[in-house]
């Protein structure tokens, strides 16, 4: 199968990049670095969570976020957990939620508290509520490709969960390489077997670089069919459930790479280069994007004589 002439990328850097980064940036940061990227082309961005600030205390306020993002005409979907926070979503203003289950029970029962079939049926009447309401709904799963407590995850799991939400209303699933273990062969293999259960169309990927290896598995999923890529600006975020763990796949990077491929995205590397430039001077520290230090060095050089 030929590479889609377009890929619509998911900039998940103001959520689940921000979420995992321990310093906390003001509503008015968030909402500033929100503007940015959508300034650069990215027509879909992940504007935070609804989760308890006791437990993710980097995305309160995000229902201010929202308010003052009202009207940008772009996509801006946030995570909720249940109903208490689709129903804060909604007041907020809302159109596009996101729900969030994993392949690996392990994982599940540390992280959400409950089974793989549980998270399921907790999900169900958030899902239900979210469309009744006219939200758009989008599934995530994570460690699709290994657990940190389980190691590799078998592929029919992933594919029952995806066929699952898609059923339940989900009108894109995002298949989470969390821990960031995965290979490109390994990467296509699981597309082709999830896309045999639900269009290629309703799938995205979400890969993190762990091991280096995020962009050759996009490389591998896109020749499968998927046509949208989860990506996250500076690479910020990480895994706290996975020693060594990096972040997300760099938004730069993928950028560059379909630029240099003649695949459209919309969006202006040098704009994303600015947004992250901004995000990570009110975090304190350099990206650790390849991309974004090349770009920087290249405009900061100055000339010199000789030959």
């Amino acid at each position: 199968m030929s590479v889609a002439d377009s890929v619509r990328i998911v900039e998940v850097g103001p959520r689940d990049g921000l979420q995992n980064e321990a310093a906390h940036l003001s509503i008015e940061n968030r909402v500033a670095f929100i503007e940015k990227l959508l300034d650069a082309g990215l027509a879909t961005v992940e504007a935070g969570s609804f989760v308890s600030p006791r437990w993710v205390p980097q995305m309160q306020g995000t229902d201010e976020v929202l308010r003052r993002l009202a009207g940008v005409g772009a996509g801006l979907p946030v995570l909720v957990p249940n109903l208490t926070g689709l129903e804060a979503a909604i007041a907020a203003g809302a159109r596009e939620v996101a729900v969030f289950v994993a392949a690996s029970e392990a994982f599940s029962l540390r992280n959400l508290n409950c089974s793989v079939d549980d998270s399921l049926e907790r999900y169900a009447p958030v899902i239900e509520r979210a469309l009744e309401a006219g939200l758009a709904v989008r599934g995530y799963i994570s460690c699709v490709l290994g657990c940190p407590y389980e190691g590799r995850v078998p592929s029919a799991a992933v594919v029952w969960l995806a066929a699952r939400l898609h059923r339940q209303g989900c009108y894109e699933v995002s298949l989470g390489d969390t821990i960031g273990v995965g290979t490109p062969m390994q990467a296509r293999t699981l597309v082709r077997e999830v896309a045999g259960e639900l269009p290629v169309g309703a799938l995205a990927v979400h890969f993190h670089d762990t091991y280096g290896q995020a962009l050759a598995n996009i490389y591998g999923a896109l020749q499968e069919g998927v046509s949208v890529v989860d990506a996250s600006a500076g690479g910020l975020g990480g895994c706290p459930y996975a020693r060594g763990a990096s972040g997300n796949v760099a938004t730069e990077a993928v950028v560059y790479m379909l630029d240099g491929m003649g695949v459209r995205t919309g969006v202006a590397l040098p704009k994303l280069i600015e947004a992250v430039r901004f995000v990570h001077a009110r975090l304190g520290r350099e990206p650790a994007s390849a991309v974004y230090r090349a770009m920087t060095a290249r405009a900061d050089a100055t000339p010199t004589s000789g030959g």
